[in-house]
């Protein structure tokens, strides 16, 4: 059967339309002034002083870990339930990921664990704020501070996400963004590195653009990272937009918090004092429930409800990590992998695709 109600949906209207044609009529498409604009409207929604735009999330991980000074011979703690990206961005950099585990109800990394796993090697952490709520940035700055290590935000899908108030990419020395297509806001593809730090403001600029202090004049090894006009002029339409799009999807997920009622199926969990923007909602199939997570994704689709999972397979796990010996056992990352399923909770769903994706697996 087709799908009728996609995992994800990307929430174009006619202003983004009209911004991007303004750009293009201009003649000026590469990084320009709709860019820098860009640059200041985010750092104000980040409550801070810097946000460097990039053409990517991977890049915006890449270039902060690099401006924080990662390199060969060090290790940095990231969690092994999550996209790889997280883990490349510091292969990357030529050093070496250590896989940790993460809590079991909230997706994102354990603070024991990263603890436990603290070598005289390690340079950094990078806290995933997963599926969009974000990690425990109070316990992670706090080891960070203790072992005097970087504290990166991969904040990729938490868009507006806070705790106790204060926004995703205020809480690190850096926080890295991805406006990739079903993000909860988009330009398409497209990234953002968020600092306090002048200094490291100033690094950033010179790893996006070629590693250069004015034109023509190369003070160290960069990259082309930088993000287009184009793009900037549909993420300036979409950051005003994001509060209500953020709304749209809380809303959607309290609907199924209330409505899926089955044995075996545990619903998202929110953490005091932290918000959810809910980039995705993703439930655990349990032994209890009367199909495997595979074979619930099927069904499912047989009856045109789209879906995904959120990883189905660890990083330490991943044949390019196999070499490499995790920071720790991860026994919740496994299991998880065997159990996570993505319902579709996008602003582009309706009441009615709600009741019937409630009522289909209800009904199971």
């Amino acid at each position: 059967m087709t799908i009728r109600i996609p995992i994800a949906r990307p929430c174009i209207g006619p202003e983004e339309v009209e911004a991007v044609r303004r750009v293009m009529e201009s003649g000026n498409l590469a990084q320009g002034e709709a860019v820098a604009a860009f640059e200041r409207e985010f750092a104000a929604f980040s409550r801070v002083k810097h946000a460097v735009a990039v053409n990517n999330g991977t890049a915006a991980l890449h270039a902060a870990l690099l401006a924080a000074g990662i390199g060969p011979g060090d290790e940095v703690i990231a969690p092994s339930f999550t996209f790889i990206a997280t883990a490349t961005s510091v292969s990357m950099c030529g050093a070496v990921p250590r896989c940790v585990d993460v809590d079991d109800r909230s997706f994102n990394l354990d603070p024991e664990a990263v603890e436990r796993a603290v070598t005289p090697a390690t340079r950094a952490v990078v806290g995933v704020h997963l599926f969009g709520q974000l990690c425990d940035v109070a316990a992670l700055s706090g080891i960070c501070e203790d072992h005097d290590l970087a504290f990166i935000e991969d904040a990729a899908q938490a868009h507006g996400a806070t705790f106790r108030g204060l926004p995703a990419g205020s809480f690190g020395e850096m926080g890295c963004f991805s406006f990739y297509a079903t993000k909860n806001m988009t330009t398409g593809e497209g990234g953002m590195v968020t600092t306090d730090s002048d200094d490291l403001a100033a690094t950033l600029r010179l790893l996006v653009n070629h590693g250069q202090s004015r034109k023509y004049l190369h003070t160290r090894l960069g990259y082309n990272y930088r993000m287009t006009d184009m793009a900037a002029a549909m993420g300036l339409v979409q950051l005003r937009r994001l509060p209500a799009l953020n709304a749209a999807r809380g809303e959607h997920a309290r609907y199924l918090d209330g409505h899926l009622r089955r044995e075996g199926i545990l619903t998202p969990r929110r953490k005091a004092g932290f918000s959810h923007v809910y980039h995705q909602y993703v439930i655990q199939v349990m032994p209890e429930f009367p199909l495997a997570r595979d074979r619930l994704a099927a069904y499912l689709g047989e009856k045109g409800i789209g879906t995904a999972v959120h990883y189905p397979m660890p990083i330490h796990l991943q044949p390019l990590y196999g070499g490499i010996p995790p920071g720790g056992p991860c026994p919740v990352s496994e299991r998880l992998a065997g159990t996570v399923l993505s319902l579709p909770v996008h602003p582009g769903v309706s009441g009615e695709d709600l009741a019937f994706i409630a009522e289909t697996v209800n009904g199971v």
